[in-house]
């Protein structure tokens, strides 16, 4: 969320700001809802200071032993007025509170200007792209040739968009979640979590999911009885692990010597894919529930983008280590996220795509989150809270790095070399073939 004496004293740079992200934002009427707010605030301000003066004045008069009917009777009209002002107030507060949730957060200036993935910027590469003597197959070919990948059972017990892991390619998954927390924990320092994949809206709405992003949200009402009357209540299913890791320090003042806090955590995901029908309906790339590895950190502002640097290269780790090519590019203003100020997108190589696809996005919320959670800090131990920077990335897809490697790794005879840095974590296991399923 931005701050709205921010946007009150630089409105062209906002307004400009949100053009270069394309995105239509009523600044008037935030504006003009913000004025009519503080003058409701002054009114009533001046209203309360005018009955504290009178009702020391009444105090005095009845010790005096005055007649003090003719000013209770003008206090109890203020009182009145003050307590329609206040209820006006409330609303008006809350009504600039949701125009607020609506508006994006504003692009850093090293963003690139730009109007969609076209014009994002690839910063490196790295790793050498597999050559084959054979026509690469697609991951979906390879996982179910293997036995590993079962579709159909899937879309039979759930429908589309899921899948279910068999055998070897269970292992495989269990071995990248647990072959990433350990080097995320173990060499970066992040503190592991296992969080609700269920959350409450206040939650979403503290990540930025909702309100804008509701349609792309799995829904859980549930009733509870209580005293012999229904009680509904409605949990979201996490989209990321980022929205419950985020949200652990809620409405909560941190110190300074707390931060930086680096959290990870292994979670599914869930997600709709409201806006995606037609878009890689084959496959692992595009799930209704899916599996990650999430990084989260909590930093000071003065070295957010430092930070959003080190975030990057603790994701690209992974894939290194797994010697999986991909690329990295800096996303352009029309085609970063809601939430984000800067975005890092890895993308791994695809050899039956022959192309890149996004594996992880890293991103720098700034104090966007932070407005919305409630999260500050003390810079100095009786200085007023701050805000503090959010940031994370995805340490990596657990099913895009499974597709990474099917496809990467495959043989003519069919079979899978694992990469070395995943076998200790396979029981040995060097290779998938279908004797081994």
């Amino acid at each position: 969320m931005l701050d709205i004496k921010f946007i009150r004293e630089n409105v062209d740079k906002v307004s400009r700001k949100l053009k270069e992200r394309g995105i239509e934002v009523d600044l008037q009427q935030i504006l003009k809802v913000d004025e009519e707010r503080r003058e409701l605030l002054q009114i009533a301000e001046a209203l309360k200071h005018r009955r504290n003066v009178v009702s020391e004045e009444i105090g005095r008069l009845k010790r005096e032993k005055q007649d003090t009917t003719e000013k209770q009777e003008e206090m109890r009209k203020v009182s009145q007025e003050i307590k329609e002002l206040d209820q006006r107030l409330k609303e008006c507060e809350e009504k600039l509170y949701q125009l607020l949730l609506w508006v994006p957060n504003l692009p850093h200036d090293s963003v690139p200007v730009g109007a969609g993935s076209e014009d994002n910027v690839e910063v490196k590469r790295w790793g050498e792209i597999p050559q084959f003597d054979f026509q690469p197959k697609p991951h979906w070919e390879i996982g179910e040739s293997l036995g590993i990948l079962d579709f159909a059972r899937a879309t039979r017990m759930s429908g589309a968009r899921f899948s279910l892991f068999v055998g070897a390619g269970a292992l495989m998954v269990r071995a990248l979640i647990n072959f990433m927390l350990d080097l995320h924990t173990k060499e970066h320092g992040y503190i592991e979590h296992m969080p609700p994949l269920m959350v409450k809206a206040e939650a979403m709405i503290g990540t930025g999911q909702l309100p804008k992003f509701e349609q792309d949200l799995f829904k859980v009402v549930s009733t509870e009885i209580v005293e012999g009357r229904e009680n509904k209540r409605l949990h979201y299913l996490i989209p990321t692990a980022e929205v419950p890791i985020t949200n652990i320090h809620r409405e909560e003042i941190l110190e300074k010597d707390q931060l930086p806090l680096y959290y990870t955590a292994y979670t599914p995901c869930f997600r709709s894919e409201a806006g995606s029908y037609g878009k890689d309906t084959r496959g692992l790339i595009r799930q209704h529930q899916f599996d990650k590895v999430e990084l989260v950190k909590f930093v000071e502002p003065a070295t957010s983008y430092q930070e959003l640097e080190s975030l990057l290269l603790n994701a690209e780790e992974v894939l290194k280590r797994l010697k999986l090519p991909y690329r990295v590019v800096v996303l352009c203003t029309g085609d970063m996220g809601f939430a984000s100020a800067k975005t890092y997108d890895i993308e791994v190589w695809l050899p039956a795509q022959n192309t890149y696809r996004e594996i992880s996005s890293c991103s720098n919320f700034e104090d966007w989150q932070a407005r919305r959670a409630n999260i500050r800090y003390r810079p100095a131990p009786k200085a007023k809270p701050e805000f503090v920077h959010t940031l994370n990335g995805s340490g990596v897809a657990i099913g895009r790095t499974v597709v990474a490697i099917l496809e990467n790794y495959q043989q003519r005879d069919g079979s899978v070399v694992i990469p070395e840095a995943l076998r200790p974590y396979m029981n040995g296991m060097e290779r998938i073939s279908r004797s081994q399923v």
